[in-house]
């Protein structure tokens, strides 16, 4: 029978890196926060929901060989980068709208229409399988937390605990920030938060767009 005693420190390791980096300000964390304030907690939770995938889409990638066809076809991440940066730049432009919206008739209605829960789970989605950092993230990761040589069994551990934190994690901001209160601090300030949105998600697109990966 498998025992992954010994196999525990450097999973250990990972597991604190793929909390971190989960729990750290990106374009994910700041999207699940704004649609769970401005759209409630059954939006914000599709949303978690979507981005939960993308990682453990990339993190199944990754562990069954992802990072050879990296060395294979650098072009092709070249090519989700420039994807990426564009998904982020519509994002921003979509944020830059409504924060363009100044009556407060209109606030309040945009604040109560409901995006439908699959395209906030696909918005998700797509936020994390267009951002090619999300895939050298998981490459470093599973380099910590399964050595060379390691049983199958170590995967399953290592990405299964993964997807436990993550779960936590990006529901857990859904959940916080679809609070009452939050809510309503929201409608006060929509157009300041929205602009900041804007702006953040296009220095992200440019920053993703002219980094070196």
């Amino acid at each position: 029978m498998f025992d992954p005693t010994p196999y525990l420190p450097q999973l250990l390791v990972a597991w604190t890196a793929y909390l971190i980096a989960t729990a750290s300000p990106g374009p994910a964390i700041l999207a699940i926060i704004t649609t769970s304030v401005s759209e409630g907690r059954k939006a914000g939770l599709a949303l978690a929901l979507g981005v939960l995938t993308g990682s453990y889409t990339w993190a199944m990638l990754t562990a069954s060989g992802l990072s050879a066809l990296i060395r294979a076809y650098g072009h092709a991440i070249i090519v989700l980068k420039i994807a990426g940066a564009c998904y982020l730049f519509w994002l921003a432009y979509n944020a830059l709208r409504a924060a363009m919206r100044s009556d407060r008739s209109e606030i309040v209605a945009v604040a109560k229409a409901q995006t439908s829960l699959k395209r906030l789970y696909l918005k998700g989605l797509g936020i994390h399988l267009t951002n090619p950092k999300a895939i050298f993230s998981w490459i470093m990761l599973v380099s910590l937390g399964m050595p060379e040589g390691a049983p199958v069994g170590v995967t399953a551990i290592f990405i299964g605990g993964c997807m436990v934190l993550g779960l936590i994690t990006f529901c857990g901001f859904a959940l916080v920030f679809s609070l009452s209160p939050v809510h309503r601090a929201y409608l006060k300030s929509k157009r300041l938060i929205e602009s900041l949105m804007a702006g953040f998600f296009a220095f992200a697109g440019l920053k993703l767009l002219t980094s070196r990966l």
